[in-house]
């Protein structure tokens, strides 16, 4: 079914909040999503919570609930929200959080019930922690390979790094060893800040001493803007990478000139005018901006929001399969739906095609990431 269709008519039913917990049907399909629509991940929890209105209510014949909470960036406030609604509301399955500490604290209580989670941001996992635990958006791996490529065919032999001190930095810093290693390029100046710090002066004088070719900064949403302009200030005039977490039309509109020309790797969605017409997610990835825009306005569309609601693409191919073995509401439904959700294939998302296994429960491959460039206050297509 063309996501047009399925959009139709569900913006007049509203977002069901979390007061409709207590009146949800037994055999209603509950789910309980936690994200950061406030703090310093609002950037990406706010259009992931717009896109939720965006969701069908109804999937196989099966009434869906979906029960909202704020975890206002906090990753203890996440783990809690993530317990009260499997425990209090009983949910079927979890989505969220949009920030990956706060992804992490979630992902604890879906392992400690066995509840099902897609997680809306690509948080990095022990095997012993993977089970029930998927994901949306790109792994770092998938889109730090897209960079590295484009700095090794564009002569860098020197990059800086400068990225969050939480799980989000670590895991970019952590894929990006190897890759840049096997592209013989020296990453030794690695600097670290906090999503709320209000300066990064310290770390950007050492990073322009440095002299790298180019500076990697690791962030997400407007926050991002911070570094690259302090570099800037700073005397420094290489080139600038950003990651996929920075793909929003804020960050353009509060960066303004001093982010043209950054180069970063995004999903299908962001760019989805631009695509071939032969790129699965081009269709779905329009109708969606469309439905998105209609409701918050023109130009309001965050790839954020499209991978919340790639959360939802799963669910809907995953939960006919559940169905076959038991009804919403139980524990063995939610195992069920674990086991369709490991056996996703070719479910076409906007962000990607999702092909699960049960040692890959991010399922994406390189239809799932694009490199674009900062151009004239939009985003231009580079490959």
């Amino acid at each position: 079914m063309k996501l047009s269709m399925k959009l139709a008519g569900v913006a007049a039913a509203g977002l069901v909040a979390s007061a409709m917990a207590a009146s949800v049907q037994a055999k209603d399909i509950n789910v309980g999503i936690s994200l950061s629509s406030t703090g310093p991940a609002a950037a990406l929890g706010v259009p992931e919570r717009n896109t939720v209105p965006l969701f069908p209510t109804e999937i196989a014949g099966h009434n869906v609930n979906y029960i909202v909470l704020d975890d206002a960036t906090d990753a203890t406030q996440a783990g809690r929200n993530a317990r009260k609604l499997v425990t209090e509301d009983k949910v079927d399955i979890l989505f969220g959080s949009s920030a990956t500490p706060t992804s992490v604290a979630m992902a604890e209580i879906a392992n400690e019930y066995e509840v099902p989670q897609i997680a809306v941001a690509p948080l990095d996992l022990p095997a012993d922690k993977e089970k029930w635990v998927f994901r949306s958006p790109q792994h770092v791996k998938l889109m730090a390979g897209a960079l590295v490529e484009h700095m090794k065919a564009n002569g860098v032999k020197r990059l800086g790094f400068i990225g969050y001190a939480d799980a989000y930095g670590e895991i970019w810093l952590k894929e990006m060893r190897p890759l840049v290693e096997e592209a013989g390029i020296v990453m030794e100046d690695v600097e670290r800040f906090n999503r709320n710090d209000t300066s990064v002066t310290g770390q950007a004088v050492k990073l322009v001493a440095a002299k790298p070719d180019a500076v990697l900064v690791v962030a997400s949403g407007t926050p991002s803007v911070l570094p690259q302009v302090t570099l800037q200030d700073r005397g420094f005039k290489g080139q600038i990478y950003q990651t996929h977490g920075t793909a929003t039309k804020e960050y353009i509109r509060v960066g303004g000139k001093a982010v043209e020309g950054t180069i970063l790797p995004v999903g299908p969605v962001v760019v989805a005018n631009q695509l071939p017409d032969s790129h699965p997610s081009k269709q779905p990835g329009i109708e969606y901006t469309q439905a998105y825009e209609k409701m918050y306005g023109e130009g309001s569309f965050s790839s954020f929001g499209a991978q919340i609601y790639d959360a939802y693409l799963l669910l809907e191919a995953a939960v006919p399969e559940a169905l076959k073995k038991a009804e919403p509401g139980t524990q063995a439904f939610r195992a069920a739906l674990r086991d369709a959700l490991e056996k996703s294939k070719e479910v076409v998302g906007l962000h990607g095609i999702f092909n699960m296994t049960p040692t890959d429960h991010f399922g994406h491959d390189e239809r799932a990431r694009m490199l674009v460039e900062v151009k004239d206050g939009d985003w231009k297509l580079l490959n």
